[in-house]
């Protein structure tokens, strides 16, 4: 048996042995490489891997390749960069290292069980349901590392990025695992509440007000997980701030995780306390960005086969969504649902392309390729060669159809200056090396062609305003 095909038994017996979120995340995208007196090396994807697989998984990988060797191995984590600046005759020998104590559970047992409504946890949000790229992959891993060793892997864990990005989501999945697995007792609030709650506390000089004190810090401190969203309102309370970093210090001495999601990375908190940014950096910081194109064709399938009007929806009308909403989940989905409402009204449910422009065309930018240029510049071109709107989109590939389609989308590289994977979203939802190897035959022809330079001279003429 080569190393390949025991590491894939090897990755069957986990799979059997561990939840299929756990497995999809920390084990899908390893590899044996190499094995060396009784040491093994395993290529991860990211660093996070490197931590909690030592940490979490040691004793389980241990086990289950002895069951498949008859061998106990060491193995060492390292990333692809990291394996090809060594040699396998180089792997040095790993020494035993003691299994990390799994002392977490033992330590809660006192801790009274929290629930889903005391926590102000949505159940909806998941970690099945978050839809990963490139663009949220390392904040989801990392969540899920502190979701399966709260108070162990990283803490605080400070999250950040644009508003509808999936901050919010990934912190509700956190605290629903732990609610899920753990009897730990869980929080989270947004820095507003908190505000208000530590006023409400403060509020009175009366004889009512030792009481309330206490009972604000019993809610913050006498917790496991507190997760505080939207940090950066915490900027305008003074007060505010001096309590939470009281309430932070208290959290962590005792090893109680902390979670923190802002809309801005630390360095750019600058209305907060340099000594609350100073504990914010003490442990992991994970960035989200916009999603890429393939994230947001992902997103909105996904929210597509939840429909329950949804008949067949063209890929087409998908990638013309994924095209022009391009900052944020919120507006995919919000965009998606106004298509099939406006379809269900206006065309008997039916979602087409000509149906999804007509419901969005308000929504969109003053950059909008359909408002400004590609949607015109189509309708000029089917006038001039009289074809219609269909003929051009569609898959006929006659010499009468198919050269004007080649000119209306040299038309849209030149004036609409779009990219050649938007452009074909217009055009029958082709490939974008389809698309570019019709603007070079039109450009090409355009060097010898004199009849050809009328013609687009003319279709220029016609589309300048």
């Amino acid at each position: 048996m080569d190393i390949d095909e025991l590491w894939k038994n090897f990755l069957e017996v986990v799979k059997n042995s561990i939840s299929s979120l756990s497995y999809e995340t920390w084990f899908r995208d390893t590899k044996l490489v190499t094995i060396r007196n009784n040491s093994a090396v395993i290529i991860v994807p990211m660093p996070v891997h490197k931590k909690h697989l030592m940490e979490n998984y040691k004793e389980i990988i241990e086990e289950k390749f002895k069951e498949l060797t008859g061998t106990v191995f060491d193995f060492e984590f390292l990333l692809e960069d990291e394996w090809n600046q060594q040699k396998e005759s180089e792997v040095p020998d790993l020494k035993e290292k003691a299994p990390i104590q799994d002392e977490y559970v033992a330590q809660k047992k006192e801790i009274p069980s929290s629930d889903f409504e005391e926590a102000n946890l949505n159940k909806d949000y998941t970690f099945n349901n978050f839809i990963v790229g490139n663009s949220n992959r390392f904040a989801f891993t990392a969540s899920m590392a502190v979701a399966e060793k709260p108070g162990k892997a990283y803490n605080p864990l400070f999250l950040y990025g644009k508003s509808g990005l999936g901050k919010t989501h990934l912190m509700h999945s956190i605290g629903n695992y732990i609610l899920e697995n753990t009897d730990l007792k869980v929080l989270y609030i947004s820095s507003d509440k908190f505000v208000n709650d530590f006023i409400n506390a403060v509020r009175n000089n009366d004889k009512e007000n030792f009481k309330k004190i206490e009972n604000f810090k019993a809610k913050y401190r006498n917790i496991d997980v507190l997760m505080i969203d939207d940090i950066q309102f915490l900027g305008n309370a003074t007060k505010g701030q001096e309590e939470f970093f009281h309430t932070f210090n208290e959290l962590y001495n005792e090893n109680k995780q902390i979670i923190i999601a802002s809309d801005r990375s630390v360095d750019d908190l600058k209305m907060l306390e340099n000594r609350l940014l100073t504990r914010f950096n003490w442990g992991l910081t994970a960035n989200i960005t916009p999603p890429d194109f393939e994230l947001r064709m992902s997103i909105l399938e996904r929210k597509i086969a939840h429909q329950e009007s949804a008949k067949d929806v063209p890929k087409e009308v998908i990638e013309y969504i994924a095209n022009n909403f391009a900052s944020d989940v919120r507006q995919l989905e919000g965009a998606i649902t106004r298509v099939f409402a406006y379809a269900l009204m206006m065309n008997k449910g039916v979602v087409d392309l000509d149906t999804a422009v007509d419901a969005l065309k308000d929504q969109l930018t003053d950059k909008s390729v359909y408002k400004n240029d590609v949607h015109r510049i189509q309708t000029v071109v089917c006038d001039y060669f009289k074809i219609t709107l269909d003929d051009i989109k569609g898959k006929k590939r006659s010499q009468n159809i198919n050269y004007p389609r080649q000119v209306a989308i040299y038309l849209c590289r030149v004036m609409a200056n779009e990219s050649f994977p938007k452009i074909g979203t217009y055009f029958g939802g082709r490939d974008h090396s389809t698309i570019m190897s019709s603007y070079r035959k039109i450009k090409s022809d355009l060097q010898t062609n004199e009849q050809l330079k009328v013609v687009i001279k003319e279709l220029k003429q016609q589309l300048s305003p």
